[in-house]
């Protein structure tokens, strides 16, 4: 059995920690040595002098970098009568769960006004176990509806169900002047990077604490408040066990909620809220609700407008723009609604 090339496992040590393109490694030479020795000896070395080695483990390059070597490391093995090494798979399988719990970038949003939202988002569509982690297109629609209609929310208390990560909400701080303005969302990961969103804009959420007792004395707290710094409160709504008394204590003059319609299992859950926000009112007006919904599936749409039909919750479609100043690309068929609770 011929042995390994000497000099080619340093070698890949020398062009790893230094960080060269993928492309500039002897990858064809790998290749030879493992088709002339095909056992896992070289892999291995190779491996512990690479990912493994103790400069790489203290000072990693990149997920994404290390992702694309051990890739081709398998991709080379395959390639090969080299029998598997199970630690090469072991490590890719941590560089990938590695990289699943780092995948978020910053964003910013330019608002008419010539300020900006910025977002620190997920870049997966599915982020620790949720999708509220990035900005999806109805909250873009249903924001810039907003923009162009300030009076409706100026000097007023506006909750937001599902707020996610807070584009739609900050838009609004910033740009319609509300009195208040209530974020709500139920993932505690969510609210985690709401709370983070929200300050990375300038406002400062209301101190931990019952948001029931908070929003009972909003009132009189915020009574000749100027609506230039609104006060924010950040609420843990649970659709499934919120209470009449918890949805009174908003006092809320608007709802707003964006891509809130996406399962047939949280609609009913979504009518409750909506139907406790309406008898909750005691002697005051109803809110105004508006929700805007990306229409993926039609029968799940349809399922909502029928629900809606049967709790006696009339409704009317509000005419927005074909398009969105904040999507450069595929502009989705979103749809916003006016209810009558």
């Amino acid at each position: 059995m011929a042995e390994p090339r000497p000099g080619l496992a340093l070698r890949f040590q020398r062009r790893f920690l230094a960080a060269r393109p993928l492309r500039s490694l002897p990858w064809p030479e790998l290749e030879q040595s493992l088709r002339t020795a095909p056992d896992s000896a070289l892999l291995a070395d190779i491996l512990h002098q690479t990912i493994l080695h103790p400069l790489c483990v203290k000072y990693p390059p990149s997920a994404k970098y290390r992702r694309c070597f051990l890739t081709e490391l398998i991709k080379k093995l395959e390639s090969t009568a080299a029998e598997p090494l199970d630690e090469l798979y072991e490590a890719l399988a941590a560089v990938l769960k590695e990289e699943e719990e780092s995948t978020h970038c910053y964003k910013n949003y330019l608002l008419p006004s010539g300020d900006c939202v910025s977002l620190c988002e997920s870049t997966a569509l599915i982020s620790g176990g949720t999708t509220g982690l990035l900005t999806w297109e109805a909250a873009l629609h249903l924001a810039q509806w907003a923009l162009r209609n300030p009076g409706l929310f100026r000097g007023r208390t506006v909750l937001e169900l599902g707020s996610g990560i807070g584009f739609t909400g900050i838009a609004i701080c910033k740009s319609c002047q509300p009195r208040t303005f209530i974020f709500s969302d139920c993932h505690p990961r969510v609210l985690r990077q709401l709370g983070e969103n929200i300050q990375l804009n300038g406002f400062t959420p209301e101190p931990d604490g019952s948001w029931s007792i908070q929003t009972e004395s909003q009132g009189q707290e915020v009574k000749g408040q100027s609506c230039q710094n609104p006060k924010v409160i950040v609420a843990e709504l649970d659709w499934s066990s919120a209470t009449e008394k918890q949805l009174l204590a908003l006092r809320a003059d608007v709802v707003i909620a964006a891509d809130v319609v996406y399962d047939p299992e949280i609609i009913l859950a979504l009518i409750g809220v909506l139907q406790k926000l309406s008898s909750s009112r005691a002697d005051r007006k109803a809110p105004e609700v508006f929700i805007a919904s990306t229409v993926r599936n039609p029968d799940t749409y349809q399922l909502f407008q029928a629900e809606l039909d049967k709790a006696g919750i009339r409704w009317q479609v509000i005419p927005a723009h074909s398009s969105c100043n904040f999507l450069y690309d595929v502009q989705p068929d979103v749809t916003i609604l006016q209810l009558f609770i």
